[in-house]
């Protein structure tokens, strides 16, 4: 049984944006000290494998792009242990906000960046009470149900994002510009309703656990 569904959501994603910001500074790596020609970078140029995504776009900071590739596995790899162990202490959401800051700015690209600042936000307003969930008790109520279904969706889109639509164009020939849009948009908008859902889950099991302890006191 899952007690508290926003730590599942934000440790989960948190995770993902830490191993996508891993493949971009991969491929930095692979591509050597060379000094980039600009704050605007791919991190897997030439890539077949990334080509449907655009060879993964991403900004650095750093004058050479193998140091920048390790920055960015080193961030990467920060994020994701934080979020497995550590965001949801005190300040703990803070630290996530600066390692996602770093990670664009040293070539993490722009998606993991992105999930890892939306966590943090979610992670920051898990001791907040979210009255509006009981005092809707109806809404409450329909996205505590669909918590485990629109988390698992969401789960799906991020992972069919990276790495299943480049397994597809490079195994299957799938390129589709449309179906990379709507993958995207999907995973946003699933992550955003699958924190809400957490909150709500949370908000009335909170509920619940309060008014069981006032009848046995009284």
């Amino acid at each position: 049984m899952v007690k508290n569904g926003t730590r599942v959501v934000t440790s989960v994603f948190g995770v993902l944006a830490g191993l996508a910001g891993l493949e971009h500074g991969i491929g930095e790596i692979l591509q050597g000290a060379v000094r980039p020609t600009g704050v605007l970078i791919l991190s897997w140029p030439g890539s077949r494998l990334f080509a449907i995504l655009g060879g993964e776009p991403a900004m650095t900071l750093v004058p050479n792009l193998l140091v920048s590739g390790l920055l960015t596995v080193l961030v990467s790899l920060g994020c994701a242990l934080w979020a497995l162990g550590f965001l949801h202490r005190r300040h703990g959401a803070l630290v996530l906000f600066g390692l996602s800051a770093v990670l664009l700015l040293v070539g993490g690209g722009f998606g993991p960046p992105l999930l890892g600042l939306t966590v943090g936000l979610a992670a920051a307003r898990i001791r907040s009470p979210h009255t509006w969930a009981t005092r809707r008790p109806r809404l409450g109520r329909l996205l505590q149900v669909a918590w485990p279904w629109v988390f698992a969706g969401g789960l799906a889109a991020w992972l069919l994002l990276l790495p299943g639509i480049p397994l597809l164009a490079y195994g299957l020939g799938v390129q589709s510009a449309t179906l990379v849009a709507v993958v995207i948009l999907s995973a946003l908008s699933l992550l955003a309703l699958s924190i809400f859902c957490g909150f709500a889950r949370d908000a009335r099991a909170g509920t619940a656990a309060v008014a069981r302890t006032a009848s046995r006191h009284s």
